[in-house]
């Protein structure tokens, strides 16, 4: 099935779509609309094959035409250095089927079509790319690879996920560091709800191993700014209480509490070399991507 341009990208118009993969293909092509520049490129170097020479390097393939035009050593490099490896960490535990009385999408639905629209991205630049669903720890692992047989494995996982126990981004984000055998990209979505110090654990453990973080920080509307009026029954989540309060008792405190976590989110992020963007519920689903790619390309220079 031929998809048309879209021109509104809302929860709403993208809720309406059946099915993971046309509502992937939807937003990309939104995204695109305009766009000439990728966030996920792989390191550019002054010659888009070629590295510079290290010492133990095989003499063997020394580009001699590179080093006569530069006095500078470079070697050939082969597809497998040169290709970006993007993993999608993907939060599915009970807190992502939360959708406020306002919202089109649930934020595991969301996170979905994020990580969908994501994964379309990379493959489109023939590069890899891999998913893991995490909650307590590590559910599924899909390696990340460039065959288009790879994106339909993980749309098809990301689309039968439904999300169910704790959260423990520590452990979860630990063991995916513990998988990944090659220096990668690792995006991370997910409500980040449980304790800042865990998001924390895990975010080191896969920069201390080299990989390049992305955090897109998904949340329902109705949590960043509590609208409630009337007496509500709040349900909980994650082996949480029920809790049946009036609102206008709790909002300022709520409120307060949810700045303070917003900000020990980006502190965390901030102190383990992770771009952070929140990604709302609300909002069009190609908003967090251009504000990621805005970030990153300025972060790049």
């Amino acid at each position: 099935m031929a998809v048309s341009s879209p021109t509104k990208l809302d929860p709403a118009s993208v809720a309406r779509l059946e099915g993971l993969e046309l509502r992937a293909r939807y937003i990309v092509d939104g995204f695109l609309t305009g766009q000439h520049r990728s966030p996920y490129r792989g390191q550019s170097v002054e010659f888009a094959e070629h590295r510079e020479y290290a010492a133990g390097d095989d003499l063997r393939y020394v580009d001699w035409k590179v080093v006569g035009k530069t006095d500078r050593v470079y070697l050939k490099q082969f597809e497998a250095e040169t290709s970006l490896s993007c993993y999608l960490a993907v939060d599915v535990s009970e807190s992502m089927r939360y959708q406020g009385p306002d919202a089109s999408l649930s934020k595991l639905e969301y996170a979905q079509c994020l990580a969908a629209a994501l994964a379309y991205l990379v493959m489109r630049q023939r590069d890899n790319v891999g998913l893991a669903t995490i909650d307590g720890g590590l559910r599924e692992f899909v390696t990340a690879s460039s065959n288009p047989a790879n994106l339909d494995q993980l749309i098809h996982v990301l689309q039968l996920t439904e999300p169910s126990g704790k959260s423990d981004l520590g452990a979860a984000l630990g063991g995916l560091a513990d998988r990944l055998r090659r220096r990668s990209v690792v995006v991370v979505i997910s409500d980040l709800l449980g304790k800042v110090e865990s998001l924390t654990h895990g975010l080191r453990k896969l920069r201390h191993a080299r990989h390049e973080l992305v955090v897109l920080h998904t949340l329902d509307a109705a949590e960043v700014e509590f609208p409630f009026e009337r007496a509500t029954l709040f349900r909980g989540l994650e082996s949480l209480p029920d809790v049946l309060a009036e609102p206008h008792g709790v909002r300022t405190a709520y409120l307060a509490a949810m700045a303070r976590f917003l900000e020990q989110v980006h502190s965390s992020c901030r102190g383990s070399q992770a771009d952070y963007e929140l990604a709302r519920t609300d909002e069009p689903l190609d908003a967090p991507l251009r504000k990621l790619l805005t970030a990153r390309l300025r972060r790049r220079g």
